[in-house]
């Protein structure tokens, strides 16, 4: 018995023991790897730096995929901001994550999520409280993608553009305190300062810094590397570049100092108020009209040289409506059919030359025209954007390039054709040639680049703003 069990015995501590063996074997090896793996980090984020130090040139690359893999490690947190861009015919939420490089410490974008209403702020004029109201499901919608613990540390802002500045002060700064009332209850972080009407120059700036941010133009800080920007909003229109040493001289006047990631620079922006694409149209629209006489309750008609003689639509803008129709005396043109039994029919047009007088001097109110845009890479979006994608001219969802001319073409072809889907659009883009030519003094063949999205991020000034809120607090 004694003998027996004490052979028991031995054979289960022989077992035990190699069960601990296999253990302590398996723990070693999970701690070699996991040790082994941070020493290849280690060893690459080194490795980075040395590069960094030495300005090595593949390091635009293996900066980027060290700092993918030092975050896919967990070894930087990720924090957010929330933006909410009023804009004059719709308000947008613009939720960002980011963290801190581990090589340099700048910024990195990592997502961001992008939703929209209609209609903008301005259209509750009457209402303040409804105007607030309308902006709970955006919040909502940042709350979906931001950790509820992160909450109270995430900053918001809310910034409102042409739409606000073209209403009465009363009504604006009333709808802007009802805002601040709903944000102080979202569970965000706020500053007295978040919510606030945006200066145009701030709009241009913030745009112009989105663009090259996203097409990593930023490597060196040049004139002849940064792109040009071209927001075209509801209201107002911004263009922004960066003049070289004589330009500065010519446009000192709209000329900012600013710094960009470390990097001091002169920049050169001006915000158009009124050459925004709804706020022209309605200008354009009421040529010779006096709007003062009108009952602002009831509809006011509209007969315009811009518009198709056979086309009676409504339209709404700036608290007002409208019922916009052609000229009493349209013009008819024979073209031909493209049917079988061919032969000719006569289809109403617009006078392309009669609208374009008018366009015309709508424009040449511009003063202060900038000098030298023509020499730089242009990026344009917004209502540029568009408007090229409505009528085919560029790729909706990959965007492109097109030359200023193009948009001549297409509107003349458009004037030509009755089209009451897109009642505004011979209007419309034949604002946006006379606009970029007599304006803004672009020739005829200077190549726009037309995009809504670089690398999957909206082009807008709200990461400008962003990039803005988390470096210089709100």
């Amino acid at each position: 018995m004694n003998v027996r069990h004490r052979k028991l015995r031995n054979e289960n501590e022989e077992e035990r023991n190699n069960e601990l063996a296999s253990h302590q074997k398996k723990t070693t090896n999970q701690l070699g790897r996991k040790y082994f793996t941070m020493l290849v980090l280690l060893g690459t984020l080194f490795l980075g730096y040395v590069a960094i130090a030495n300005d090595l040139k593949p390091i635009k690359i293996g900066s980027k995929a060290i700092d993918t893999l030092a975050f896919s490690f967990n070894l930087q947190k990720p924090f957010y901001v929330v933006v909410i861009d009023a804009g004059s015919t719709g308000s947008r939420v613009l939720a960002f994550s980011f963290h801190e490089s581990i090589l340099n410490g700048n910024l990195v974008l990592d997502n961001e999520l992008f939703s929209e209403i209609k209609p903008g702020l301005s259209s509750f004029a009457d209402n303040p409280k409804e105007a607030a109201k309308s902006l709970t499901t955006l919040l909502n919608k940042a709350k979906t993608v931001i950790p509820q613990s992160e909450w109270s540390r995430t900053l918001l802002t809310m910034k409102a553009t042409a739409g606000l500045r073209l209403l009465p002060e009363h009504k604006a700064n009333s709808i802007l305190e009802e805002c601040r009332k709903l944000f102080h209850t979202s569970g965000f972080q706020i500053a007295k300062n978040s919510i606030s009407i945006m200066e145009g120059t701030d709009e241009g700036i913030f745009s112009w810094f989105t663009v090259n941010f996203l097409l990593d133009r930023f490597n060196s800080i040049s004139s002849k590397i940064t792109v040009a920007a071209l927001d075209l909003g509801g209201g107002s229109t911004q263009i922004t570049f960066q003049p070289n040493s004589a330009q500065v001289k010519q446009l000192e006047k709209h000329v900012y100092s600013i710094n960009v990631l470390n990097h001091n620079m002169s920049l050169y922006t001006h915000s158009y108020l009124g050459m925004g694409l709804m706020a022209a149209r309605k200008a354009i629209l009421t040529y010779d009209m006096n709007l003062e006489a009108t009952d602002l309750k009831s509809p006011i008609e509209i007969h315009s040289e811009c518009i198709n003689p056979i086309i009676s639509t409504e339209w709404s803008y700036g608290g007002r409506d409208y019922i916009v129709k052609g000229p009493i005396n349209g013009t008819y043109k024979l073209v031909k059919t493209q049917n079988f039994a061919g032969g000719d029919e006569n289809k109403p047009i617009v006078r392309f030359s009669e609208c374009s007088k008018i366009i015309e001097k709508y424009v040449n109110t511009l003063t202060d025209k900038p000098i030298g845009l023509k020499d730089h890479e242009i990026y344009a979006f917004s209502y540029y954007f568009e408007r090229a994608t409505e009528v085919a001219l560029i790729d909706p969802f990959l965007g492109g390039y097109v030359e200023l001319n193009v948009f001549l073409k297409q509107a003349m072809e458009i004037c030509d054709y009755p089209n009451t889907d897109q009642p505004f659009m011979c209007l419309d883009l034949t604002f946006i040639y006379v606009l970029l030519k007599d304006g803004f003094g672009l020739e005829p063949s200077t190549r726009l680049y037309l995009y809504k999205k670089i690398n999957g991020h909206e082009l807008s000034w709200a990461l400008g703003a962003a990039f803005n809120v988390l470096q210089n607090g709100l």
